[in-house]
């Protein structure tokens, strides 16, 4: 697959032909990388690929997807650019691999959460789940974006009641969001700051195992 975008793939143990498989998109967090995210899902890689991308700037000790103008807002043109990179990616894959298509998430913490739910907003029903760990959604991207139907879309939102980077209430924001949007959100908060707390990651697998099994 030819793309711009350092990143780790696992695909099936046993891929079957004529068999499709589930596809797990994962992006990290401001100055981590692809290796770190990606465990999120460690036991997943044996009956889906998955994919942990890598953020194109450098931010020491890892990457970043994008630059910041001022809290909460990201600049614009770096975003938009990001977005666009990363529907290419997606896509890419999509048509690369065996996958199926209504088994196709988006996940990631920060900025990968920031990404997942916007890449959402923009590729609509080619993603049936996101998983958004402390993001929000950028003011210009509700004002200016396209925005695709998400009544179809189930989406794990967690934050936590003590972050210090995002306020609790735009993970709230979140939820009323895309609750609008007619998606079906599962909201956690966690007496936490920012980051994934052992509990959050129990009930994020919780989650994702049943939207695994649905058929």
């Amino acid at each position: 697959m030819t793309t711009s975008f350092i990143h780790e793939m696992r695909k099936p143990e046993t891929e079957q032909p004529e068999k499709t498989y589930p596809a797990i998109f994962l992006m990290h967090g401001m100055g981590s990388n692809e290796q770190d995210i990606i465990t999120l899902v460690s036991g997943l890689e044996k009956n889906a690929y998955i994919f942990g991308i890598r953020g194109s700037l450098e931010q020491p000790p890892g990457f970043a997807y994008f630059t910041i103008e001022g809290f909460g807002k990201p600049h614009r043109a770096v975003f938009d650019d990001t977005v666009q990179k990363l529907e290419a990616f997606i896509d890419n894959a999509l048509s690369t691999y065996a996958i199926d298509p209504e088994k196709v998430f988006l996940g990631g913490f920060s900025q990968g959460a920031i990404l997942s739910m916007v890449l959402r907003l923009t590729l609509g029903s080619k993603v049936k789940g996101v998983m958004a760990f402390s993001g929000y959604v950028p003011a210009f991207v509700r004002e200016a974006y396209p925005i695709k139907p998400a009544s179809d879309l189930q989406i794990f939102i967690s934050h936590g009641e003590e972050d210090q980077v995002f306020p609790l209430a735009w993970g709230e924001a979140n939820r009323d969001y895309f609750s609008k949007l007619g998606a079906t959100v599962s909201y956690h908060a966690y007496p936490e700051g920012h980051t994934i707390s052992q509990e959050n990651h129990r009930d994020f697998r919780v989650w994702l195992d049943q939207q695994l099994s649905t058929k």
